[in-house]
């Protein structure tokens, strides 16, 4: 924890605010039965508004990690291969004491037997560590011919292996069932797939490899209508890409099929621009408070969030406030709504007095 902060891009903090209020806002309904369809999950093939905030963090995740990167000049050496693992190693055991934690919470013991071992911060765990290691020892142009090769590939297994199908002869869930084990993996109706899966998590490390590059593309440049002009035309050919292809290539966030990496980059890219745009170029900086206290501490506070989170669940008192409080005055899906919007308003209250203290949390 410092109070020292380095100079850091405006527009890149403020869409990491933005995608960490985004994985709040979505991950904490008051009801999970009473939730407006944008802030669903797409059940399978498909892609709605909240499956953008993942992948729009892993995106920015290696925008970061070029920058971080930068400093040691990419070079290979003990001091930085031993930062890269010990960060690696932090964000992966912080996910899995989440899981350990909802789990053993709710069954009122220690649940091992029930342990997920993958999940929302392992998979950023495994894009940064990868990313990083590749980073330091391969030459940057070779990024592209790595991701193209890397995407292709887990296309050709999904096409051969039924991956576009949610059931359990899907290539995705019977490799992570061999690799860790049905009662290691996440459950819904009944079924072992895992959404941050082991085999999955590959195509996803290509997200974070993307996001890298664009870092690359952005910070070389001179001046901001060059950053700009490079972002919008990653984000447009990457989009357009995207769309075309799930024609033969479903968008699918669950198996993270190629499409669902290519179409949501070219998202993260062109919403970058965007903002550099509206707030660098154009100076509307007023309303950026409040996402950028989430942005310079994003994943203390989605593991606070995270925590608070299953607390609240376990003590009855998330229920309580929407169904004694919220519903009754609001409705069902209203009140839904108004419950993670007053969690969001609770974190920023967190997260907010950090940033006025100049207190960044490293992890």
């Amino acid at each position: 924890m410092t109070a020292n902060t380095p100079k850091r891009l405006l527009a890149l903090d403020i869409l990491r605010g933005i995608t960490i209020a985004g994985m709040i806002l979505v991950n904490n309904p008051g009801s999970w039965g009473y939730v407006y369809t944008p802030l669903e999950h797409a059940a399978f093939n498909g892609l709605t508004p909240t499956d953008l905030v993942f992948p729009f963090f892993m995106f920015i995740m290696g925008i970061s990690t070029y920058i971080s990167l930068r400093k040691y000049n990419f070079t290979y050496s003990h001091a930085t291969l031993r930062k890269i693992v010990k960060r690696t190693v932090v964000i992966f055991c912080i996910g899995l004491f989440l899981n350990l934690l909802a789990k053993s919470v709710f069954a009122h013991h220690l649940n091992f037997e029930e342990w997920r071992y993958l999940g929302v911060m392992q998979r950023l765990a495994i894009g940064y560590g990868v990313t990083s290691l590749v980073a330091i020892t391969v030459r940057h142009k070779y990024f592209p011919v790595i991701i193209l090769v890397t995407l292709a590939a887990y296309f050709l297994l999904l096409a051969a292996g039924d991956g576009f199908n949610l059931s359990e002869t899907n290539i995705v869930a019977r490799f992570d069932a061999w690799a860790l084990g049905t009662s290691h993996m996440y459950h819904e109706g009944g079924m072992a797939f895992d959404p941050e899966g082991l085999l999955s998590t590959v195509p996803a490390v290509c997200h974070v490899m993307v996001g890298f590059y664009c870092g690359k593309l952005l910070l070389s440049a001179k001046d901001n209508g060059e950053k700009i002009q490079r972002l919008f035309l990653v984000g447009t050919i990457l989009t357009f890409a995207g769309f075309l292809l799930s024609y033969g290539c479903p968008i699918n966030k669950k198996v993270w099929s190629p499409t669902f990496v290519i179409t949501t980059c070219g998202l993260a890219s062109s919403f970058l621009a965007l903002l550099i745009w509206i707030i660098d170029m154009k100076g509307y900086q007023g309303w950026c408070t409040f996402f950028r206290s989430f942005g310079v501490n994003p994943l203390f506070i989605y593991v606070f969030a995270e925590i608070m989170g299953i607390v609240l669940g376990a003590t009855g008192a998330s229920t309580f406030i929407y169904e004694k409080v919220l519903a009754p005055v609001l409705g069902n899906y209203p009140g839904s709504l108004a419950y993670a919007l007053l969690y969001i308003i609770f974190c920023w209250s967190i997260v907010h007095i950090l940033y006025k203290k100049g207190i960044y949390v490293k992890i």
